[in-house]
């Protein structure tokens, strides 16, 4: 696996939120519109269980974890992107195994806060709301899309509380 550009490259969980410019980074999606929040799991299943084997089917590869990107705040739907940061753009559809079709999107260049959760994903939602408490006290101001890494391949055998998952938001421009 490659690796990826800053500053999702960190190699150390950030405890606090950061603040940092990123580039754009092609992807390899599955696309949902709302998907209803509690088929979430088969999502997520039926997507990263099969996409590195079908980049490599291509020739793509991707360098870094899975990620959901989220267009809008999900509630009982979600509209997101669930797939692969990949090194080099998809120029043609995929369709996998699950019956999902994966299409090319990219992460998006700009500003970003970002901070890590370490635990379970049931902890997400809290981690969340103190991540965009914090932007809103750094007086940034935050932006769709926002997303996450899941830095830790979840597994049976991983204890949840080791997991780490990186939450990232596009922040507002600021005037030069």
């Amino acid at each position: 696996m490659s690796s990826m550009p800053p500053p999702y490259d960190a190699a150390e969980p950030a405890a606090e939120c950061q603040v940092a410019q990123a580039p754009e980074v092609p992807t390899a999606v599955v696309v949902q519109r709302d998907f209803p929040m509690h088929e979430l799991p088969s999502l997520m299943d039926g997507t990263f269980s099969h996409l590195a084997r079908a980049l490599e089917g291509v020739g793509l590869s991707p360098i870094g974890p899975a990620f959901a990107l989220h267009h809008r705040a999900p509630v009982s739907t979600a509209d997101l992107e669930v797939g692969f940061p990949i090194d080099a753009p998809l120029t043609e559809p995929l369709t996998l195994p699950s019956g999902f079709e994966v299409t090319a999107s990219v992460l998006p260049a700009g500003r970003v806060a970002w901070t890590s959760h370490l635990g379970g994903y049931g902890g997400l939602a809290e981690k969340w709301g103190a991540f965009t408490e914090d932007i809103g006290e750094s007086e940034e101001q935050m932006t769709y899309p926002f997303w996450e890494f899941y830095v830790t391949p979840p597994s049976p055998e991983v204890n949840p509380a080791t997991l780490r998952t990186d939450l990232f938001s596009l922040l507002e421009p600021r005037e030069a």
